[in-house]
């Protein structure tokens, strides 16, 4: 059974690595035996993929599948996607605290308003209740 990533996903891998500027020969590549399940095939083949990319330093490994192309298709889908998240990491850091600033400067519905209302005046309730309360027995003159 010959498995390997399609066509389609091999292209929209390919333009995604372009798009963040990781090229071929920034990364090296090495096969390792695998380890774990996977019965004799496993232990005969190296198809487990380790890739380091050179210029970030980020090492990947993947032995998912027995495949070892289906395993350099996911490591490089790994690698892209860890790549994406350090580039793109600090603008939708960014982005996240420009949205809860908007959001701590919304105006609440009236509806909202009501109901922060109604929850402080349960929460007083509960605090008032909570007071020690002298009984008549108790206060002895």
């Amino acid at each position: 059974m010959n498995v390997t990533a399609g066509k389609n996903k091999k292209e929209a891998l390919q333009k995604k690595m372009q798009a963040l500027q990781i090229y071929e020969e920034d990364i090296e590549e090495k096969f390792i035996r695998s380890q774990g399940k996977g019965g004799q095939k496993v232990n005969k083949t190296s198809n487990c993929v380790y890739i380091k990319h050179i210029p970030t330093g980020i090492e990947v490994k993947c032995q998912q599948e027995r495949s070892q192309d289906l395993n350099r298709f996911f490591a490089r889908r790994l690698l892209a996607s860890k790549i994406e998240t350090i580039k793109l990491g600090k603008l939708s850091e960014e982005r996240k605290r420009i949205e809860k600033i908007k959001r701590q400067k919304r105006k609440r519905s009236k509806r909202a308003k009501e109901k922060v209302l109604k929850n402080k005046s349960k929460q007083s309730e509960k605090k008032l209740n909570r007071a020690y309360k002298p009984k008549n027995e108790d206060l002895i003159v």
